[in-house]
Order: structure tokens, then C-alpha cells, then sequence
């Protein structure tokens, strides 16, 4: 029984090629065109691939880029025309997956290095593996000189990524507290600067790392009033109580220091000067009562 033309034309038809927009394909570059690249994906006619999709960066030569016989996946952006040709993207692909892994990293708590590709009003821009990131001027060390920046790797942490919104914004103050936090242990003694004072306690930033000297942590005895312990730039020593680093929290502590209730507001800076002998004393201590 002999199978015409006509016949294999059928059966073609009569396969179900139901390739859809937004799905993964597997491929073999099949030839190249001065505007792309014609794919074999199994299909009933070759998919193709425009030069503008061949990846996320400009391609000078896509003989090199994408050689003939080279397979790999790519991504359906168009459905089939009425000669059954979809239209292929590696870009679309590879920022599919860039957010994926921009997602993993922001939920495993990862920094990246990034370089600031331009300024804005609110702060710098960034290329991320083909994305765009913000880095907002609070968020940035170095808040006066944006331009300085310009062509800068900074390590940055992820504040937001949203691959629905298309936004993706960064920040290398968190990045850098974070590096800082993974260097500070309980017990740790510290040497730090007064930079805000609140109702419930004042805050020491220690080498950019900005943490918390509760008003119940500063003495034994009651503290009235903060302002008349404390005034803002004071060089302040602390032990360190505890260190949240999923949240972002350092927690000090100068009552440890005390060797009465109320030395910490009637003799500071005796205190303050002593303040290395008593962490090893301090030290001494709690490895002896563990032992």
C-alpha cells in the first residue's frame, strides 16, 4: 500500500502539535537568517527564534551564539501562525529564571554583588543578571555623591522582588549590617557611638551595625530620664545581649558591668574605662559556672 503525499499531509494534521504560549520547549537550532534563528522543536514547521530573543545581551554573531545542531530550551512567546511557526525566546527564558533565583536568594537570606549602572532621583540603578534593581539613597552607604557610585560593585541584600511588578529593589545599608551581624556573638563587648535616643532606649551604632541599649539594660536601678544619661555622639561600650539576625536586631547591654545598682549613672565614665576588665571578668565567669 503506497502513502502519497497527500496522505502524509493528513497525518500531519491529524497530530496534535500543541505547543502553547509560555511553555518550555526542547530544540536543535536548525539555520540561521539575517534576523534570527530557525529552530527544529518537533513541530510541523520550524519554530523561530528572532535575533532580538538570542539572549539577554546584545549578539553580534549568532552562528556562535546558537551554532548549528546546538539543542537546548527555549521559551514559546507567540503560538503558532496559520503554517503552524511559533516564536521562540532565550531573553524571556534566562529573566524567567533570573527572578526564580533573585526569589531563592531573597528567602535564603543572601547578599549579592551588583554594579550601579546609573543614578536617579531616589537613588542608583543596577543590572542584575538582566533586571533592573533600584537601590534606594537610604538604602546606599555612600548617600551624597551618587554619581561617585556610577560604575561601582556594591554588595547589596534584596528589600523586595516582585517578578509580577517587574520590581526589584535592593539594599546595601542591610547588606552591610548583615556582614556586620555575622561578626558580633553574646557576650561580645563592643565600642559604639550614641546616634538616636528614644523613650524605651538609645540606639549604639558599632561599625554600621546599629543595635539596641534598652532603658531596663542600661543600670540595675531606674532610669528616669535618658537625655540626662546620655547626649548623642557619647562614646558608649556595651556588651552585646543577643543578635537576631533574621530580623535584623542587636541588643546591648551596660548593667552587666555594674558592680552596684546605679554605678552605670553615677560613675560612667569609670565604668566606660573599666569597661574591658569587667567583659573578661564577665567572661570568667559564666565559663566557670558552666564548667
Amino acid at each position: 500500500m503506497s502513502f502519497s503525499t497527500d496522505d502524509f499531509a493528513k497525518a500531519l494534521e491529524q497530530h496534535d502539535y500543541s505547543f502553547r504560549l509560555g511553555e518550555v520547549v526542547r530544540g536543535k537550532v536548525a539555520s540561521h537568517s539575517s534576523d534570527g534563528v530557525y529552530v527544529d522543536i518537533g513541530g510541523k514547521a520550524a519554530a523561530f527564534l528572532p535575533l532580538a530573543e538570542a539572549a539577554v545581551g546584545r549578539v553580534a554573531d549568532l552562528s556562535v551564539v546558537l551554532p548549528v545542531d546546538e539543542e537546548r530550551e527555549f521559551l514559546i512567546i507567540r503560538e503558532q501562525d496559520p503554517d503552524g511557526q511559533v516564536t521562540l525566546s532565550i531573553r524571556l527564558l534566562e529573566i524567567r529564571r533570573a527572578w526564580e533565583e533573585l526569589a531563592q536568594l531573597q528567602e535564603d537570606g543572601k547578599t549579592i554583588e551588583v554594579k550601579v549602572s546609573g543614578v536617579n532621583r531616589g537613588g542608583v540603578t543596577a543590572d542584575v543578571k538582566g533586571i533592573r534593581g533600584f537601590i534606594p539613597r537610604s538604602h546606599l552607604d555612600e548617600r551624597n555623591d551618587l554619581e561617585s557610585l556610577v560604575g561601582q560593585i556594591l554588595t547589596v541584600s534584596f528589600l523586595e522582588v516582585d517578578s509580577e511588578r517587574r520590581k526589584l529593589v535592593l539594599s546595601q545599608r542591610l547588606a552591610t549590617q548583615t556582614a556586620s551581624l555575622k561578626q558580633l556573638e553574646v557576650g561580645q563587648l563592643v565600642a559604639g557611638e550614641v546616634v538616636a535616643i528614644k523613650p524605651f532606649g538609645v540606639f549604639i551604632d558599632s561599625e554600621g551595625t546599629r543595635g539596641l541599649l534598652h532603658i531596663k539594660q542600661i543600670s540595675k536601678s531606674y532610669v528616669s530620664s535618658l537625655e540626662d544619661v546620655f547626649k548623642l555622639g557619647q562614646s558608649v561600650k556595651a556588651i552585646v545581649l543577643d543578635v537576631d539576625e533574621e530580623r535584623g536586631r542587636v541588643a546591648f547591654s551596660t548593667k552587666v558591668f555594674e558592680k552596684y545598682p546605679g554605678e552605670m549613672l553615677e560613675r560612667m565614665e569609670e565604668v566606660m574605662a573599666e569597661a574591658e576588665d569587667r567583659a573578661q571578668k564577665l567572661a570568667q565567669t559564666e565559663l566557670q559556672s558552666g564548667e
